[in-house]
């Protein structure tokens, strides 16, 4: 176990920046930023390490915990990450992605992929997070128009822990129990998972809603399936913008789309073709998993102009991403 508690310079733990590197059978505890950052690499394999801030929850923790960044052929597997302030598993403007059977508790993210290209996600547990799984895709980096990922087979539970993140970061505005939030991302597909007591929502689907000037950013999430999962309890403490929803009589569903389909980006307004399926779902209180969009056309609309519609989505035929292979 490598403990950081006396570090007082350097941005993470550990810094990988080569290729073909396996860390395997070993804890980072309390570093004074990342826990473990791989950067520009081809081939990093991450087994049974344990990553954690020890004191819990706190906005001061290190912002992720296993963290490649614009790396090739990533594999995370039997790994614990705990108390991140951003993501405990985040990875980033990456492709040919592998992240199974780990547990991530009590960070602010869970489980984090962000504009990055072919990703499985799967056999992990996702709890005590204040969001489980999200799948993001953010304007103004070098690696942009995150798409293909499949997130199946997880645990996505009792995801309840209030938000910690640091004041401007982009997952402070993750509601505290969001169960999956997927977010200007193209072809995901969430399917045979068990997604439960999370208080504000099970699955989240939204458009990036702030303003932004790259022209080449998609903000709208397109080309989404959810399907057989098996939903619990959620909507039970809604929290954020949606706790306002609540409060209007609003009541939350197992699937919740904001309903983007138009933005703007330096005043030229654009329109997408949006797909969302939602089938074969169950859920333990209703029988049929519930849906609802909110109404809103116009990415970042404010809560103000919902016009909930509990209409599900046609039922079209959106072509799966192929399996992951890593690339040696």
């Amino acid at each position: 176990m490598l403990s950081f508690d006396g570090q007082r310079r350097g941005a993470e733990g550990l810094l990988i920046t080569s290729d073909n590197v396996t860390l395997r059978g070993f804890g980072v505890e309390n570093a004074r930023g990342d826990a473990i950052k791989a950067r520009d690499c081809n081939g990093i394999h991450i087994r049974e390490v344990r990553v954690e801030w020890t004191r819990g929850p706190n906005p001061d923790n290190g912002a992720y915990g296993l963290y490649p960044v614009n790396c090739d052929n990533v594999l995370i597997e039997r790994s614990i990450a705990r108390g991140a302030s951003d993501a405990g598993i985040y990875v980033g403007q990456s492709r040919n992605i592998i992240v199974r059977e780990n547990t991530a508790e009590f960070n602010v993210a869970g489980i984090e992929i962000e504009n990055s290209f072919n990703a499985d996600v799967f056999r992990n547990t996702a709890t005590r997070n204040t969001g489980g799984i999200l799948v993001f895709d953010l304007p103004g980096l070098p690696q942009k128009g995150g798409h293909n990922v499949r997130v199946f087979e997880n645990r996505i539970v009792n995801n309840d822990t209030p938000n910690f993140a640091p004041a401007g970061n982009i997952v402070a505005g993750v509601p505290t129990g969001t169960g999956v939030l997927i977010m200007a991302n193209r072809n995901v597909h969430v399917f045979d998972n068990d997604i439960a007591d999370n208080g504000t929502v099970n699955v989240l689907i939204s458009a990036y809603r702030d303003s932004f000037e790259d022209r080449d950013y998609n903000p709208i999430a397109r080309d989404i399936v959810i399907r057989d999962n098996r939903f619990g309890n959620t909507g039970f403490a809604p929290a954020g913008d949606l706790a306002a929803l609540s409060q209007l009589g609003v009541a939350l569903p197992d699937v919740l789309w904001d309903g983007a389909t138009m933005f703007s980006v330096g005043g030229t307004p654009r329109t997408e073709n949006v797909r969302i399926v939602v089938r074969d779902n169950r859920s333990t209180r209703t029988g049929a998993s519930s849906f609802l969009s909110l109404g809103m056309p116009v990415a970042g609309s404010p809560l103000t102009e919902a016009a909930p519609d509990p209409t599900p989505p046609p039922l079209l035929d959106i072509a799966e991403p192929e399996q992951v292979r890593i690339r040696n």
